[in-house]
C-alpha cells in the first residue's frame, strides 16, 4: 500500500500531466504552438542554407586510432614509467594547478575562465562551447532558488540537484582547463609540452589528440575528442555515481525535469534591447537521457556542429559572450523577462505571470538570482583517480562524422518550457489545496 507521501507525489504528478494536456488541447494554445514550431523549423532551415559542415577527416582518425592503440591501458598493465621533469616544468605544473584551482571555485569563475581562454586563442573551439554550456549550468543552478523551483522542490532536493550540477561542472573544468593552459604555454614557448599531461591526471586518450592538433591545427578533431573525453571522465564519477543515481537521477524530480524539458542547452544568439525581451532568439537542443554516455556525446557533437558550423549562431553567440558577463541570472540574456533582485518577499500563493512565454501586462519579471545570491562556494570531494581509456575500439565510433541538428531554433520551445514550469507550480498549488492531496 502506498504511504501518504507517495500518494501526494503521485497525485501532484497526475494533476500536472492532466493540466498540461488540458492546456495544450485548447484550440488557441495548440494553434500557437503549431505555428511557433513551424516558424522555428523555417528559421532553422534558413540558417542551415549558409552552414559550413565541420569535417572529421578519415585520414586523421586513422592516425589517431593507431596512436591510441599504443596509448591503450588495461587492468593489470604495469604502470608507465614516470616522466623526468626539469625545474621549469615542475614550476609550470604548479602554476597551472594553482590557476585551475582558483578559477574552479564556482560556476561564474569557471565560465569566465573558458571565455577568456577562447578569446585569447579562438582556435580552441571547445572553450567557447564549454563557456556556453557552463552558462547554462549556472542558470540551472540559480533556477533552484529562483521563481518556481522552490515551490516544487524542498530544500534537500534542491541542494542535491545543485551538488549534482556543481560536481559535473567542476570535474570537467578541473580535467580540461589544465589541458587548455598547457596548449597556451606550448604556444608561448614554441614547443610541445603535452608530455606533461599525465601530471594533471589527464587520460592517455588525450595526448595523441593534442600532438595531432599541435601539428595539424584541426579544431574539429580536438573539440570532438574533448567532448568524448570529458563525458567519459564524468560517467562513473557523476552520471553513474551511486549517490546521484539515488538522490537525483532516480527521483521523480529528474523524470519531471525531462518532461518539462529542463535538460535543455540554450545559446542566445540575439538578445532584445526593449523591456519585454521580444527580440530574444535562442538556438539549442534538448537532451532526453542524461544517463546515456553515447547520447551525451552525440548531444555535445551536435551542439558543437551547430555552434561552429552555422555562421549566424556563431556570430551571435560570440557577440553575446564578448559583451555579457556571466552572473548566473537568466536576466543576463532576457532582462525584460527576468530580474536578478527580488524587491519584495514572494507571495504565499503564486499568481500566473506568463502568456505565450511572455510576461502578462502588469506582471513583475520572474526572479532569477545571480549565483552568489543563490549558492555559496562548495568544496566537493576530490575526483576518483583512474583512466577511463582502454583502447581505440572504445572511441572510434565517435569520430565518424559531425552532423547538424535539423531543428535548433528553439525560441518558441523556450517559451513553452516557461509556460510548462509555471503550470507545474499552479498544478502543485491546486493539488495541495485539494482535499484528496
Amino acid at each position: 500500500m502506498k504511504n501518504g507521501h507517495e500518494r501526494k507525489a503521485g497525485g501532484s504528478g497526475a494533476v500536472l500531466i492532466s493540466w498540461i494536456r488540458h492546456i495544450l488541447a485548447l484550440p488557441g494554445a495548440a494553434w500557437a504552438y503549431a505555428t511557433g514550431k513551424w516558424h522555428a523549423m523555417q528559421a532553422s532551415q534558413s540558417m542551415l542554407e549558409s552552414a559550413k559542415p565541420l569535417v572529421l577527416p578519415s585520414s586523421s582518425t586513422a592516425k589517431l586510432m593507431a596512436a591510441w592503440g599504443k596509448a591503450s591501458t588495461y587492468p593489470g598493465d604495469p604502470p608507465r614509467p614516470p616522466v623526468v621533469l626539469s625545474n621549469d616544468e615542475e614550476a609550470l605544473i604548479t602554476r597551472i594547478r594553482l590557476e585551475t584551482e582558483e578559477l574552479n571555485r564556482n560556476n561564474v569563475t569557471r565560465t569566465e575562465g573558458y571565455r577568456n581562454i577562447y578569446f585569447r586563442m579562438p582556435e580552441l573551439h571547445w572553450a567557447l562551447l564549454a563557456h556556453m554550456v557552463s552558462r547554462n549550468g549556472g542558470w540551472n543552478m540559480t533556477d533552484l532558488q529562483g521563481e518556481w523551483l522552490p515551490r516544487l522542490l524542498n530544500e534537500r532536493q534542491r541542494k542535491d540537484v545543485f551538488l549534482f550540477l556543481e560536481r559535473a561542472n567542476r570535474l570537467i573544468f578541473g580535467d580540461a582547463y589544465p589541458q587548455l593552459l598547457l596548449y597556451e604555454w606550448s604556444r608561448r614557448l614554441g614547443r610541445s609540452l603535452f608530455h606533461l599531461l599525465p601530471a594533471f591526471g589527464v587520460s592517455s586518450f588525450m595526448e595523441p589528440v593534442w600532438r595531432h592538433f599541435w601539428r595539424d591545427g584541426d579544431s574539429a578533431m580536438l573539440s570532438t575528442a574533448l567532448i568524448v573525453n570529458e563525458q567519459h571522465y564524468i560517467d562513473e564519477r557523476v552520471a553513474r555515481h551511486p549517490y546521484f543515481e539515488e538522490r537525483v537521477l532516480g527521483t521523480m524530480f529528474f523524470g519531471l525535469q525531462s518532461l518539462l524539458q529542463m535538460n535543455a542547452v540554450f545559446f542566445p544568439y540575439r538578445c532584445g534591447m526593449d523591456n519585454r525581451g521580444e527580440e530574444l532568439q535562442l538556438a539549442g537542443l534538448i537532451l532526453e537521457r542524461f544517463q546515456s554516455l553515447d547520447e551525451r556525446i552525440e548531444f555535445g557533437k551536435r551542439l558543437y556542429a551547430m555552434l561552429f558550423g552555422i555562421p549566424r549562431v556563431l556570430d551571435g553567440v560570440r557577440n553575446f559572450a564578448a559583451a555579457v558577463k556571466h552572473t548566473g541570472s537568466r536576466a543576463d540574456y532576457a532582462s525584460g523577462l527576468f530580474q536578478p533582485i527580488r524587491h519584495q518577499p514572494p507571495e504565499r500563493f503564486y499568481a500566473e505571470k506568463l502568456l505565450g512565454g511572455k510576461l502578462k501586462p502588469g506582471s513583475t519579471p520572474l526572479y532569477s538570482p545571480p549565483l552568489h545570491a543563490a549558492w555559496g562556494d562548495h568544496e566537493p570531494e576530490p575526483p576518483e583517480t583512474g583512466d577511463w581509456f582502454r583502447g581505440p575500439e572504445q572511441v572510434g565510433k565517435y569520430f565518424q562524422k559531425l552532423t547538424f541538428p535539423p531543428n535548433f531554433e528553439i525560441t518558441n520551445e523556450y517559451g513553452l518550457l516557461l509556460n510548462k514550469l509555471e503550470l507545474a507550480v499552479l498544478a502543485a498549488q491546486r493539488g495541495a489545496a485539494s482535499p484528496l492531496a
